[in-house]
């Protein structure tokens, strides 16, 4: 019983810590160099600049886009969304595929990022924007502060690229 105790607890702690590994190569070296890579393995060739997602976006609805833009934070407590800069000013929230994998939650503000995935427009709910303040560290003052719903872009990434 002790022995299917700590092979349970082994396992389980592999895949806790598995949403946070970045992608390697077999020999241990980073699966494209100069970067480091979390889900889907993605290269950053033919990634769109900020001004030519905007272009591109324009009023459509939804589009798959593979997209170079910079970071301006991390959720803080498990790394699960991004919230990155576009060419207009304003920031759209990245979260990943299936909850499958996470991003660091420290170090990446102002880090250059290319994100493969599903951009779209959504309504972010008043309490879903006070939810991201509060894993983004905001003072419980600053989040009650937070009113109404927005029409913002979102994107769900498949594969992530942080510029080392």
């Amino acid at each position: 019983m002790k022995i299917l105790n700590t092979f349970c607890l082994t396992a389980a702690i592999a895949f806790a810590g598995s949403g946070f590994a970045q992608n390697l190569k077999a020999d241990g070296t980073p699966a494209v160099p100069g970067y480091d890579s979390y889900g889907a393995v993605i290269s950053p060739e033919n990634s769109m600049s900020n001004a030519a997602f905007t272009q591109f976006i324009g009023g459509k609805k939804e589009a798959d886009v593979k997209l170079e833009t910079e970071i301006i934070t991390s959720c803080k407590k498990k790394g699960c969304w991004m919230d990155v800069k576009l060419s207009d000013g304003s920031t759209m929230k990245v979260s990943f595929t299936d909850y499958g994998f996470f991003v660091p939650t420290d170090g990446l503000n102002g880090k250059t990022a290319v994100l493969q995935g599903h951009a779209s427009r959504e309504v972010v709910t008043e309490a879903m924007r006070r939810h991201y303040a509060e894993d983004a560290g905001k003072s419980k003052e600053e989040c009650e502060a937070i009113k109404g719903d927005e029409n913002k872009l979102s994107f769900v990434a498949d594969g992530v690229l942080i510029k080392k």
